[in-house]
């Protein structure tokens, strides 16, 4: 009961804050009108609860019981070397960074040069993106989806990525939230927009990272647009703190003969929920979503994926790899939807999970809803111990087990390792491995 007054105190706290964030933003009328419909979506629903079957096997009370503020009060400052290592340092990038949703014009590196790498504030206010915004903005996000309302309510801040027609981005874009513990707890709700011209080419890296364990709770909404034949390879690294919690809602829109990958990587945090929502609007398509999860203690990792085959001579793949300890939770819950146009469809769905103790939970709900008839659809899903016998076999050889272990579990997530298409970045998520799985691997991808 406590825990609900808690959630609804929340609620209330968040819609009577709405007025006062709508008197001290200058937006105009046409954006006044989404965030009002979003807001009284929101009142209406209130957050989720695992009465709702998308939410089933998650639930928020425990984090909705701390006392957020929605507005922080201090202005933040971080100096480079404190942060340095949450950044990918070994090569250029943009950077688009924000320190408890606020911009840091010091730590960022953006750009007007051939391509926006900017501000949505910007993007809300000036004239020049009027027309891109009026195309794009809050078009494929949820409008039914309680948190994504809650998000557009409050849209004010985040990245703002515009790539134009046959555009090759020639290096990576990182995009950071930092969050300083400055407040005792700490609400923040990013809204990315990305548009991917036509044979555009972009990879981005997204990441959210608390400095003290001062509870966070980060509401985030991206929405890409991938145009003709562009190609998104998007990155995101979830290892934050035990005492943040995120739940990220990813819309993609893709036209014809488009490539979009999402790779997600969670491996710290308190409860993550990663809603990802991929619509085929063309035809020759392929969409790839892979993630692994490796998690221990009492964290909880919620994948909630669903591709929306809408057309025909499409391709999808989606391979999630969990590694779960302790009293940790994973949760994966895939969806391939094909409607009837969409013939010749090519849709895979693989899901495999290692429980390593007896009280570590898996939930996997892997489901396909088919209405055409000429299509090749499979999915798998594998719960599983380690193999006794690979670990007696390297333990024969000389290996000690927890080396023996460690390799096993590294061998179960290369498959989606292999497929980064940034060096750096690979090296740096075997490194993050190795120190999850406690040991050091002892080579160089």
């Amino acid at each position: 009961l406590n825990l609900k007054l808690y959630t609804m105190e929340l609620k209330e706290k968040l819609i009577s804050s709405f007025m006062a964030f709508e008197g001290q933003i200058d937006v105009n009328s046409d954006l006044y009108d989404v965030r009002t419909s979003a807001i009284k979506n929101f009142e209406l629903k209130g957050f989720p609860s695992k009465k709702e079957e998308a939410w089933k096997y998650t639930s928020l009370n425990a984090v909705l019981k701390h006392d957020f503020t929605v507005f922080p009060k201090h202005d933040s400052a971080i100096e480079f070397k404190d942060v340095k290592k949450y950044f990918l340092h070994e090569i250029d990038t943009y950077k688009v960074i924000f320190i408890d949703g606020k911009y840091s014009s010091f730590l960022s590196q953006t750009t007007h040069e051939g391509l926006d790498v900017c501000l949505m504030s910007s993007a809300f206010t000036k004239p020049k993106y009027k027309m891109v915004m009026d195309t794009y903005f809050n078009q494929i996000a949820n409008k039914d989806e309680t948190l994504t309302s809650l998000n557009t309510a409050f849209a004010a801040e985040g990245a703002y990525i515009n790539v134009p027609k046959s555009k090759v981005v020639d290096k990576p874009i990182e995009i950071i939230y930092f969050s300083t513990g400055q407040e005792n707890a700490l609400m923040v709700q990013p809204r990315n927009l990305i548009v991917v011209g036509e044979n555009a080419h972009v990879q981005i890296i997204e990441r959210h990272q608390s400095l003290n364990e001062n509870p966070v709770l980060t509401n985030a909404v991206t929405e890409v647009f991938a145009q003709k034949r562009a190609i998104v390879d998007y990155y995101k690294i979830q290892n934050d703190l035990g005492s943040a919690n995120l739940i990220d809602n990813t819309y993609i829109a893709q036209k014809q003969e488009s490539h979009v990958s999402v790779h997600t990587f969670s491996f710290g945090g308190n409860v993550t929920r990663n809603n990802l929502n991929f619509y085929h609007q063309g035809e020759r398509i392929d969409s790839t979503l892979k993630g692994i999860t490796i998690i221990g203690g009492k964290q909880h990792v919620d994948h909630y994926t669903l591709v929306h085959h809408a057309q025909p001579n499409c391709e999808s793949h989606q391979n999630y790899k969990c590694i779960v300890n302790d009293s940790a939770t994973g949760v994966f819950n895939g969806k391939i939807f094909v409607e009837k146009e969409a013939q010749k469809t090519d849709a895979f769905q693989q899901n495999n999970n290692i429980l390593l103790s007896e009280k570590a939970v898996i939930n996997a709900k892997p489901q396909l809803e088919i209405f055409a008839d000429d299509v090749k659809c499979s999915h798998g899903c594998t719960i599983g111990q380690l193999d006794e016998s690979a670990m007696f076999y390297m333990q024969q050889r000389g290996i000690p087990k927890k080396e023996a272990k460690a390799l096993l579990m590294y061998a179960f997530s290369n498959e989606v390792i292999e497929s980064i298409k940034i060096p750096e970045l690979k090296q740096r998520i075997t490194q993050i491995i190795a120190n999850k799985l406690g040991v050091n691997l002892g080579f160089d991808l």
